[in-house]
C-alpha cells in the first residue's frame, strides 16, 4: 500500500485544515477512507456517537495525489485515525509552502505530515510528524459504505449558524436537551422544556426540499405539522461551533422522533452529520 498527497496552495491547506477541525469536534476517532480520487472521513456509530460522513475531492485539496491500494480489485485504503492528532500537525502549516502527506512505516504504520516552512533566511526547514494510524483489513470495510438516507419526514434549509448557535447557547442554561423540528410551511423550531420552564424559538419562511413522488396523499399533507426529534443540547452546540466552511447549503432532515440529519454541501466538500438521538 502507496499513500502520498501534496499541497501548495494556502487556500486549500487551511480548507482541508477546516475540514478536520470540524470532525475533531465531532469525534476522538474516526477511519480514513483513501481512493484513487476522493479521501473520506467517516465515524458509523450512530447510537452512541452519532455518524459522520465526509467527502473530499483529492484534485481540489492537492496539487500531487496518488494511492495504491490493496490490490487492482480494491485500490482503497482504509486508517483509523485521531482527527486532533492531524489539526494538531496541520497547526505548524500556517504560511506553509507545502505540505506532503505519507504512509509511512515506522514504529508503527503513521500517516507522515511533511511541512515546509520558508524561514527569515530565506532557507526553507522541515516539520515532520509522524501520526500513528490502524490499517483496517479488507473483511471489515463494508463497515464504512456510505450511510443510506431514510425517507425524512421533512427537508428543510437551515437558517444562518450563527443565529442558531446563539439560540442554542442561550437554552444551554436551561436544560440538557434541545429538541429540534420543523414543518413543510418553512418553520424551523428550537424547544426546550424542563419541570419548570418551556422555551421556544421560532425560524420562519425557510426553504423546504419537498420529494416529488407523485404520491396525492404527500401533496395534501398538513404543511403546520412539526416533525422533530431531541438531541443532547451539548452535542448540537459542537456541531454548531465547529461550521467554519461558510457552506453554500446546509440541509436539515427529519424522521419524526427516529433521525436528526445534517447535510452540508460546498464545492469541493460534501459532509453529513447524524446527531444521536434522546428518547425518553
Amino acid at each position: 500500500m502507496r499513500f502520498r498527497a501534496k499541497a501548495v496552495d494556502f487556500t486549500c491547506i487551511e480548507q482541508f485544515t477546516k475540514v478536520v477541525s470540524i470532525i475533531a469536534k465531532m469525534t476522538q476517532l474516526c477511519v480514513l477512507r483513501l481512493t484513487e480520487t476522493k479521501l473520506f472521513f467517516i465515524l458509523n456509530d450512530k447510537v452512541a456517537k452519532g455518524g459522520i460522513w465526509c467527502e473530499m475531492n483529492a484534485s481540489n485539496f492537492f496539487d500531487e495525489y496518488r494511492m495504491d491500494g490493496v490490490g487492482e480489485d480494491a485500490n482503497e485504503i482504509y486508517l483509523e485515525v485521531t482527527p486532533d492528532d492531524i489539526v494538531r500537525s496541520m497547526k505548524t502549516a500556517h504560511a506553509a509552502k507545502s505540505v506532503k502527506i505519507k504512509l509511512t512505516k515506522k514504529f508503527s504504520p503513521c500517516l507522515t505530515f511533511e511541512i515546509e516552512l520558508a524561514s527569515k533566511t530565506g532557507q526553507s526547514r522541515n516539520v515532520v510528524h509522524d501520526l500513528p494510524v490502524n490499517v483496517i483489513g479488507r473483511k471489515l470495510w463494508n463497515e464504512y459504505k456510505e450511510p443510506s438516507v431514510p425517507d425524512f419526514d421533512v427537508s428543510i434549509h437551515m437558517p444562518p449558524l450563527k443565529s442558531v448557535k446563539t439560540v442554542v447557547e442561550r437554552m444551554k442554561n436551561l436544560g440538557t436537551y434541545v429538541e429540534v423540528s420543523a414543518n413543510h410551511s418553512g418553520e424551523m423550531r428550537l424547544r426546550i422544556e424542563t419541570e419548570h420552564v418551556t422555551v421556544s424559538t421560532h425560524f420562519k419562511d425557510l426553504e423546504v426540499a419537498e420529494l416529488d413522488n407523485g404520491d396525492s396523499q404527500t401533496q395534501r399533507r398538513d404543511m403546520s405539522t412539526m416533525y422533530g426529534a431531541k438531541v443532547d443540547i451539548r452535542r448540537l452546540l459542537l456541531f454548531l461551533a465547529g461550521q467554519q466552511l461558510h457552506a453554500q447549503r446546509i440541509v436539515c432532515n427529519i424522521v419524526d422522533e427516529r433521525v436528526l440529519h445534517f447535510y452540508l454541501i460546498q464545492e469541493d466538500v460534501t459532509m453529513q452529520f447524524y446527531m444521536p438521538i434522546i428518547h425518553q
